[in-house]
């Protein structure tokens, strides 16, 4: 904050505004905002600076614009106070231009005459219900390179209009209608394929690259098969050109519609988290038994034993066995260079929430009563031997 913020103003005295957008989506335990924090002790030695910060009122985000030192020079804007007119102005505009471009950038594309009509832009802006997520994933699935833009127009407009009635229903409807198209006249090896891809996609702790996604399925998914599978899907999924490139979703809320059944009501769609966590935690189980070894040096991509996957492994599931045999076998083969990996790569405190995440695990598993003495012992030898090695 003092090297890039605070004495560079200073100096200059530059009238500015910094943006600082999705203050939610920051990884951040503090019970206020870390970076909220920070701003707070030096707001006052930052001259003609203003701060326009959004995000979700999550309870960091509450907490920190709480600070006292913060509350004078805050003005807080809740977009649900806006004016539905004022929102609605301008979904309309956003949509004419962005429907526009596409007839313009498209050269096969041989739409005459007046489209979007006006109809067309009131309906959509009745369907977006104010937000919008869903007017942006609309123009993505219209722009797609594969079919005529005024076909696939025809087909969001033609959903249902009882969509009022619950705050996401609308959407919910759309991701439907994208998925359909995406699995349309596809046989089951490439359902089945796209199904487990997007699994990953969405549970897998940090996004990672088409690359390491194919490490993560196996060799049967390969990564110009994960791209492919991937691209039907380009209205929901970020979707990079290279390969080494994290893939990411386009928004919060798709990952909630297919992991909850009150949002995706057809069963095609919906992915099982627990049966997804389990396979995830077994493929990180498997490729760290296969690539750990001791003194490694060639720091690439490794993957983590991360809390999220196994406490999301229902302990009452009937398969756990399986779980509690690859993961004793790597406390007993793989640990130590686990840990060490973790160190060099100086997030050893990664190690220190999962084992205690494994811990809690085998507590819920009833019928195992011994089974968390023999993970202290573990965890005990394990971090005698790293002081030992220092």
């Amino acid at each position: 904050m003092e090297t890039l913020i605070v004495d560079p103003f200073q100096a200059t005295q530059i009238p500015s505004l910094i943006i600082i957008d999705a203050l939610d989506e920051c990884k951040d335990e503090e019970p206020a905002s870390a970076l909220l924090s920070v701003l707070s002790r030096y707001v006052d030695k930052i001259p003609l600076v203003k701060f326009f910060i959004t995000g979700r009122p999550e309870p960091q985000i509450q907490s920190g614009f709480r600070l006292v030192s913060l509350q004078p020079h805050t003005d807080i804007l809740r977009l649900h106070d806006v004016s539905p007119d004022i929102v609605d102005s301008d979904i309309k505009l956003f949509l004419k231009a962005q429907l526009a471009d596409i007839i313009k950038n498209q050269s096969n594309c041989n739409i005459v005459g007046d489209w979007p009509s006006a109809y067309d832009i009131d309906v959509l802006c009745k369907k977006a219900a104010g937000f919008f997520i869903y007017a942006s994933t609309v123009v993505k699935f219209i722009a797609s390179q594969h079919y005529p833009p005024d076909e696939r127009l025809d087909l969001i407009t033609s959903l249902p209009q009882d969509t009022s009635q619950e705050e996401k229903s609308g959407i919910d409807l759309l991701y439907t209608q994208v998925l359909e198209q995406a699995l349309h006249d596809v046989d089951q090896d490439f359902y089945l394929h796209l199904k487990s891809v997007v699994g990953a996609v969405l549970l897998i702790s940090h996004p990672l690259s088409i690359n390491a996604l194919s490490d993560l399925l196996g060799n049967c998914s390969v990564p110009s098969k994960i791209y492919s599978a991937l691209c039907t899907l380009h209205s929901l999924l970020l979707v990079p050109d290279s390969m080494e490139d994290p893939v990411h979703t386009c928004h919060k809320s798709f990952p909630d519609f297919p992991t909850h059944p009150e949002h995706c009501k057809d069963e095609r769609f919906l992915v099982n988290p627990s049966v997804h966590h389990k396979k995830i935690l077994l493929a990180c189980l498997s490729i760290m038994k296969g690539r750990l070894k001791k003194d490694i040096c060639n720091l690439g991509k490794y993957t983590f034993l991360s809390e999220v996957h196994l406490t999301r492994v229902p302990s009452s599931n009937p398969n756990f066995e399986e779980v509690q045999k690859e993961i004793d076998g790597f406390f007993t083969n793989n640990f130590l260079f686990w840990v060490e990996v973790l160190s060099l790569m100086g997030n050893l405190e990664i190690g220190v929430y999962a084992l205690n995440d494994i811990q809690q695990w085998y507590l819920l598993v009833s019928c195992i009563e011994d089974q968390p003495q023999e993970i202290h012992a573990h965890v005990y030898s394990g971090r005698k031997s790293l002081q030992v090695d220092k």
